[in-house]
């Protein structure tokens, strides 16, 4: 079955305004194209340190009661830091306490500022520990890990393998504190796009069978003759990137930036027209003993048909998870073809 991450949608998990929880309920109720994917109720960069306890006891309760009538997945984000003692013991007891409290409604958890091999490995013994004392099969729970340290990206390749027989689920971009730890500078206000480490981190994620998402783009708003407006084409050039290089979905920081990558990060009408028919016709080919078969001036082989078939295979994830997002996309005649070809 097809892993579906378009959108991995942070969520402050308190904030000091008279409902401390309101971007976390905004995100579990979200409708239509603004509903990610992946919603992260975010306990460490996204709360302010004096509000930490108070996050997990909003994440705990908003969980218990909305998370059941979520379409998506949750994943929280807790405080870990390889280079910090202080930080891992509190994240081992954020995990204990999440998935003691709420495990039934956690797909992951997400750690940050992880290390070389050996800290994610312990990051996933903390997960391990947590589910056995609370009764949950191994690997019932999963983890993604927010690659942003040089020791991290100097490990990708051992850290990815873990992905085909571990609790390892995700890779996720952190450019801000990469930038940082590397030293880099923002010139002209505009921080390195660091397209080597999104490639390599994109090989590595689909050669350990894990999903890998693209990091924030926190430029939200821009201004033009003085007003103020939705910086759409910037995080549109982003994700289109991303999306280009094999990544399986993009940060959002907010409900229009779900809507957006969402819509990008999923096929179009006429993708989706082309992939069905050409599998279609590849199908009775393949009925008439046929191995390749030359489609409106393409070959059409088997290598071909698997790109049709991730296309297909994409929108069947989608229209099990949103269907309110298909019905709206997709005319109805073409998700019925889409439900029903042979793949």
């Amino acid at each position: 079955m097809t892993r579906l991450c378009r959108t991995f949608q942070t969520a402050p998990a308190a904030v000091p305004k008279e409902n401390s929880a309101k971007y976390l309920e905004s995100g579990l109720t979200a409708e239509g194209f603004e509903a990610p994917d992946w919603l992260v109720p975010d306990i460490e960069d996204g709360t302010a340190p004096e509000m930490k306890a108070e996050a997990i006891e909003n994440t705990v309760d908003r969980l218990s009661t909305l998370a059941p009538s979520f379409g998506g997945e949750i994943w929280p984000r807790i405080e870990w830091a390889h280079d910090s003692k202080r930080l891992r013991k509190r994240g081992r007891e954020q995990i204990t306490t999440l998935v003691g409290q709420v495990g039934d409604q956690l797909d992951g958890i997400v750690v940050p500022k992880v290390g070389r091999l050996a800290d994610v490995e312990a990051a996933n013994r903390a997960v391990a520990e947590a589910e056995r004392e609370h009764g949950y099969d191994d690997g019932s729970i999963e983890v993604a890990i927010i690659v942003e340290t040089a020791a991290a990206v100097s490990d990708l390749h051992t850290i990815a393998q873990l992905g085909e027989n571990d609790r390892l689920g995700a890779f996720v971009f952190g450019p801000v504190d990469y930038t940082a730890d590397l030293g880099g500078r923002a010139m002209d206000n505009e921080r390195p796009r660091w397209n080597g480490v999104l490639e390599r981190l994109s090989n590595e994620a689909s050669a350990g069978g894990i999903v890998a998402i693209g990091g924030p783009f926190d430029r939200l708003f821009d201004k033009r003759a003085g007003v103020t407006y939705y910086n759409a084409p910037g995080y549109a050039d982003q994700i289109e990137h991303e999306a280009r290089i094999g990544f399986d979905g993009s940060w959002s920081l907010h409900p229009k930036q779900t809507a957006q990558a969402n819509r990008i990060h999923m096929p179009t009408a006429d993708e989706l027209d082309r992939a069905v028919g050409n599998i279609e016709q590849f199908n009775d080919a393949k009925r008439d003993g046929t191995g390749a078969v030359i489609i409106n001036g393409q070959m059409v082989d088997e290598a071909t048909y698997k790109n049709f078939a991730n296309t297909v295979a994409t929108v069947r994830a989608i229209d099990d998870t949103h269907p309110s997002q298909t019905g709206e996309y997709y005319d109805a005649a073409l998700l019925d073809r889409t439900r029903a070809v042979e793949l």
